[in-house]
């Protein structure tokens, strides 16, 4: 028996993105209490945690999506759920929607009924700037938070005890992690509260994309934890996870990813992007293929190691990279930021380039 089986029916809004020509969105109806991730007894903790696998998803609810076109014409479309309660949106813009200057996020509006009574919430699209030309797409999971995953299973079911038990502020950020990511696309967090469709509300100086194997039910968890620790903000593609062999194999891990990133270079084709991830559930071979399957669209890859030796798949896209001259850097921190800076053309960036220096100095003071 589901808990919170009599809890109001919310709407749980994920990030969306678009483009001049399309727009993406997806939400989840459930039954359940926004859960606060507050840093109380070990007990209230796991409690917290706990409420947000178990809770009740809601299947065939009609949900509409409000935006403001351009002029501030409002429109809705109507979607509904499906049996994990999710409602995804992949909207045709009947006009082309240009970008401003710089990256934005925008508001829409999620609209259902509960019960009698109609109910809304706000959600946010990320849209680009004119003046961007580099995107960062990053993994989670060993890269800005320290996990332990490799992939295996026995090490995947160590790492629920953190994940039941300790709040975002107390998981551990991989070092240098907020400075370094700063440098790369950093600005102003988007801010919650009540708004209007159409408005809009600063986003990070380029366009940030995070991926994870990671649940959906994680997902307020990882935003949490990405304000917390002052990292840039961006849209998450997380995946439904079932209980299964395939879903702890590496192999599953690579897949996702790849798709969630295909997903987004594809939908951005005059933008070039820089890949980060770790060596634990084979981001590597997946980011080399990706690379090499669109030509010019990556423009540097970063793998933080936390593995031993290299694989035979990891050694094969290594070369591979070589080939298509695709600049990859191996480390098992982030100290090298100079290269890769340079190497994404923003050593110039006077601004990220002071960022790095921080980090670098104090690595230094504490070596």
């Amino acid at each position: 028996m589901p808990f919170f089986p009599t809890a109001p029916v919310r709407i749980q809004p994920y990030f969306g993105y678009r483009n001049r020509e399309r727009l993406r969105i997806s939400a989840r109806a459930l039954r359940s209490r926004v859960g606060k991730f507050e840093q109380r007894s070990k007990w209230r903790a796991a409690k917290t945690m706990l409420s947000q696998f178990v809770s009740h998803e809601v299947p065939d609810l009609p949900v509409e999506l409000e935006i403001a076109l351009p002029g501030g014409k409002a429109q809705r479309y109507l979607g509904r759920t499906d049996s994990e309660g999710f409602v995804n949106f992949d909207i045709p813009l009947e006009t082309c929607w240009d970008y401003g200057t710089h990256p934005v996020w925008e508001t829409v509006v999620f609209h259902w009924r509960a019960g009698e009574e109609g109910q809304c919430v706000d959600a946010h699209v990320l849209a680009p700037g004119a003046d961007t030309g580099l995107a960062v797409i990053s993994d989670i999971d060993d890269t800005i938070v320290e996990t332990g995953i490799t992939g295996d299973f026995r090490a995947v079911l160590r790492n629920w005890r953190r994940i039941l038990i300790q709040m975002p502020e107390e998981r551990i950020l991989v070092p240098g992690a907020d400075v370094f990511y700063n440098a790369l696309g950093g600005g102003e967090a988007l801010t919650s509260g009540e708004g209007h469709a159409g408005e809009t509300q600063p986003a990070t100086h380029r366009p940030f994309f995070y991926v994870s194997s990671s649940p959906w039910n994680l997902f307020s968890y990882l935003v949490t934890y990405i304000r917390g620790r002052g990292l840039p903000l961006g849209p998450i593609a997380l995946r439904d996870w079932g209980l299964n062999r395939a879903t702890f194999g590496s192999a599953s891990h690579g897949a996702h990813k790849r798709a969630a990133i295909e997903a987004i270079i594809e939908t951005y084709p005059e933008i070039k992007f820089a890949l980060i991830g770790d060596d634990s559930q084979g981001d590597l071979t997946a980011f080399a293929q990706i690379a090499v399957d669109h030509p010019g669209r990556v423009r540097a890859i970063f793998i933080r190691k936390v593995g031993d030796a290299m694989s035979a798949e990891e050694l094969t896209a290594t070369a591979n990279l070589e080939a298509a001259q695709i600049p990859l850097w191996l480390g098992d921190g982030y100290d090298t930021g100079h290269e890769f800076l340079a190497s994404i053309g923003l050593l110039g960036d006077g601004e990220a380039k002071a960022i790095v220096d921080t980090v670098e100095a104090t690595k230094k003071r504490k070596a």
